[in-house]
């Protein structure tokens, strides 16, 4: 029955789970990415391969960096999929829209790489353990690698759903981060599994619980007022448990969890996060 639940709150984020199998994911990456410059690379972490889609065009910049959501973590009701490469990349859809000199994207764990490359993943690591300190520890290695193409720039981060946690939780622990937005962000999992009714993430960090930690940071944090798996009282709770004037929560009308957002983004980008 908790399989069940769970796959139904996927369902809602990524529309026509069955019909996925046919759907060629990497060949969907990269037509987005191609036409905005953005070049293949495989990042090696410890303990995981991520892949990445890059343009750095001039090293006197800050670097903005695109963290994906959770991808495709079901199959079907009750079989867990084999690979959480997402159907359509959101995370990549909104970074191709971004016409900055510095534009990175960061697949999460185990998406559009082959297990071949990756030999630690598993299905934890898109289930319960998502957002294990590990993930987000490549996650910030997979930065620094990045940086070395920007030394000593500032970087903004982006993430879209489960790649909002990833990026408060990143942002956490570093001292280079000049700000964070979130588009639909999955900003406190345990709230958000209590209100869908499934059943809480086994082994991963909360973002709500590090509010306080990211605080002074300049943050924007977006929901769809449609949004019916992350709803908008979840950046809300956010917000309040950040207690801020740095961090504030805005919702876009009619956007779901994973419609309305990339016609929209080039005026959402240009929304600079501040504090006051």
């Amino acid at each position: 029955m908790q399989k069940t639940r769970l796959f139904t709150l996927l369902a809602a984020a990524f529309p026509g789970l069955a019909g996925c199998a046919a759907i060629d994911r990497d060949a969907n990456a990269d037509a987005l990415a191609r036409p905005a410059g953005l070049q293949r690379m495989l990042i090696k972490t410890d303990p995981f391969a991520l892949t990445t889609f890059a343009r750095i065009r001039d090293p006197g910049q800050p670097v903005t960096i695109y963290i994906e959501g959770d991808g495709l973590a079901w199959l079907s009701r009750t079989e867990v999929s084999l690979d959480p490469t997402p159907r359509e990349a959101l995370g990549l859809a909104l970074a191709s829209v971004d016409q900055g000199a510095n534009v990175v994207y960061l697949a999460r764990p185990c998406q559009f790489t082959a297990r071949a490359k990756n030999p630690t993943c598993g299905t934890p690591y898109w289930t319960g353990k998502r957002f294990a300190p590990e993930v987000i520890a490549s996650m910030g290695q997979a930065i620094d690698q990045v940086l070395t193409q920007a030394p000593g720039q500032k970087i903004n981060l982006v993430g879209y759903s489960g790649g909002g946690a990833v990026a408060v939780l990143v942002a956490a622990s570093r001292k280079d981060v000049a700000s964070i937005r979130t588009v639909a962000g999955n900003l406190d999992h345990a709230e958000v599994n209590r209100l869908n009714k499934v059943s809480p993430l086994s082994g991963s960090l909360n973002a709500v619980d590090v509010a306080s930690q990211v605080a002074r940071i300049p943050q924007i944090h977006w929901s769809g007022m449609a949004d019916r798996t992350v709803p908008p009282a979840i950046a809300e709770r956010f917000r309040q448990a950040a207690g801020s004037a740095c961090v504030t929560a805005r919702t876009v009308p009619g956007a779901t969890h994973e419609t309305g957002w990339k016609e929209r983004w080039r005026e959402l980008l240009s929304q600079v996060p501040g504090c006051g």
